[in-house]
């Protein structure tokens, strides 16, 4: 009795998840690397308790009233040098910035740092407070502190679901677009021409096999986040699911229009890293995309990837509907049919 022939679409599913298995280097890059990066950058900027600060004094005769008053309060530790020294140690970056006493009283002070960057400014302000309260000065407002330490304000929450976008958005044009030029490259692609197998069914194959490879890899990012690192998802994971898979189809039909035409490994990783690069500096996978110019913001909202890292940490982070997310689905969609649409019609078989 004959076996019944598999649809065309489900034999280029099946192929290309064979072809997977068989390739360690590809299940590494998948699901091993993205774990990697979460442990490694979660360490790297995990909540820790109040930094102690290195204070660095230019030596004179106020250098030890100095001193004497930054040590008044915990988490200061100074260290006087010579002032030439500590001027090559700032230029140089090995420090941040450096106090010089005028007097042996130090009721002049100079501060010498570095203005464009944040942490000095933030820093000479600190030591300031610091040596004029322990010189007299009283705070005419009585102030208090309230830390806010809840699930999700930390980084490492903001954080996994941009790797999550990221991931998606590398496997969309890595996983797909990398596919076809092999195959293409191997001239398994014009074999096709004599077969009944439609562009639609072999396209869709490729997509829905990238989607199989990419179920398990989500999960794994967000079962480590969360066992390394008490990452939380506060909203509803169905929603969770359905943004993911979106985004997995949008960029798995941007990753089959970049591979459309490509004859060769150079040019079709020269296009894929040309449309990566933007939206790995821009898009907000590392810190939010709002702290480029005002300028800029529509820009970067139209990148593909935008939506999807900004629906994930609404959805991860605030515990937000499905529904409330219906802009940036709408865009991810249209992404996404508008990408397969023009890979459709410009796809070709043979270089």
């Amino acid at each position: 009795m004959n076996k019944p022939v598999p649809s065309a679409i489900w034999a280029v599913t099946i192929t290309r998840l064979r072809e997977f298995i068989r390739q360690p280097e590809a299940v590494f890059w998948v699901y091993i690397f993205p774990i990697l990066m979460i442990v490694v950058l979660g360490i790297a900027f995990r909540n820790q308790g109040e930094e102690k600060k290195s204070i660095e004094i230019a030596a004179g005769p106020g250098a030890a009233k100095v001193a004497e008053w930054l040590a008044v309060e915990p988490g200061v530790e100074t260290t006087v040098r010579d002032e030439a020294e500590c001027r090559e140690r700032l230029t140089s970056g090995k420090n941040t910035l450096y106090v010089l006493a005028k007097d042996a009283d130090a009721k002049t002070v100079e501060y010498f740092f570095d203005p464009t960057q944040p942490d000095a400014r933030n820093l000479r302000a600190d030591i300031d407070r610091r040596l004029q309260a322990a010189a007299g000065r009283t705070d005419v407002v009585s102030a208090s502190d309230r830390h806010v330490t809840e699930p999700g304000g930390r980084y490492v929450d903001f954080l996994v679901p941009g790797l999550i976008g990221m991931g998606l958005m590398g496997g969309g044009l890595w996983g797909v677009g990398f596919a076809i030029v092999d195959l293409r490259i191997r001239k398994l692609l014009k074999r096709f021409v004599a077969t009944p197998m439609r562009r639609t069914d072999f396209l869709g194959g490729i997509m829905i096999s990238r989607m199989v490879f990419m179920v398990p890899e989500i999960i794994l990012m967000i079962a480590c986040s969360w066992l390394f690192f008490g990452v939380q998802v506060r909203g509803n994971w169905l929603a969770l699911i359905a943004i993911i898979l979106v985004g997995a189809v949008q960029f798995s039909g941007i990753g089959l229009l970049v591979a459309a035409r490509c004859k060769t490994i150079e040019s079709a990783s020269g296009l894929m890293n040309l449309v990566m690069l933007p939206m790995w500096t821009l898009c907000g996978i590392f810190f939010s995309w709002e702290r480029f110019p005002e300028v800029v913001h529509p820009l970067i909202r139209l990148l593909p990837l935008t939506p999807l890292i900004d629906s994930l940490r609404d959805v991860m982070i605030h515990g937000a509907s499905f529904w409330s997310q219906w802009p940036e689905l709408i865009a991810m969609m249209l992404w996404g049919v508008v990408t397969f649409a023009i890979a459709l019609r410009i796809f070709r078989w043979h270089a």
